[in-house]
């Protein structure tokens, strides 16, 4: 298997307040990303590949117009806030940039160890709004659950990716130093704790079958 059945939704996320521990804005949000970032390359779960963002206006709304940006590794912090700046639609010299969201790759581990790479293994985000700094991480892959989306357990992948996460996300929340909160819960699972929830099983250790939903 190469490559990994991805849920519509995550089957878990964290965010972090910044609001008491940062000034917002861009340079504070690509700030954040950066250290980020550079706690998940130590962990091999993400390498920045691309920056996708919409505009909007203020007290107008959206625009309609998304920016993608390709990025190197690493990104480089002042010179890609001027990248965004500067990708500003003519139509609209007053718009910011809305969310921001980094794409990239991670490598995981199969049941046999064998490293493989996968697009979007993790997703991070970060608010830039003036008035509230939000950072986010989400999983949308049955890797880091005991449970396969068929409602299978598969303890080898488990263990050799789910912990590799956990200490992923203790690092991103001792370099921002903020507690992070979990995001809402989805059909496909919930963040509990550094890790992602686990069904029940039932009479034949079996977990709830996602596979219609995918």
């Amino acid at each position: 298997m190469s490559t990994l059945m991805r849920a519509p939704r995550h089957c878990g996320s964290w965010f972090w307040d910044l609001d008491e521990v940062m000034t917002p804005g861009l340079d504070s949000a690509l700030s954040v990303a950066m250290r980020m970032i550079d706690a998940l390359k130590g962990f091999d779960l993400f390498s920045p590949a691309a920056l996708e963002y919409k505009w909007y206006v203020l007290d107008s709304g959206p625009t309609g117009v998304e920016s993608r940006l390709t990025i190197a590794d690493p990104p480089g912090g002042s010179n890609l806030s001027e990248r965004v700046s500067g990708s500003r639609p003519a139509a609209f010299s007053s718009a910011e940039p809305g969310t921001l969201h980094f794409v990239g790759s991670g490598a995981w581990l199969d049941a046999e160890g064998n490293l493989r790479r996968e697009s979007r293994l993790v997703d991070i985000s970060v608010t830039p709004d003036p008035t509230n700094l939000i950072a986010e991480l989400s999983v949308h892959h049955d890797i880091w659950s005991w449970f396969d989306f068929s409602g299978r357990p598969h303890p080898e992948v488990y263990n050799r990716n789910a912990p590799r996460l956990a200490d992923a996300l203790r690092e991103i929340t001792s370099v921002l130093g903020v507690d992070p909160e979990p995001g809402e819960p989805t059909y496909f699972g919930h963040a509990v704790g550094y890790g992602v929830s686990t069904g029940d099983a039932d009479e034949n250790g079996l977990g709830l079958d996602v596979t219609d939903h995918l």
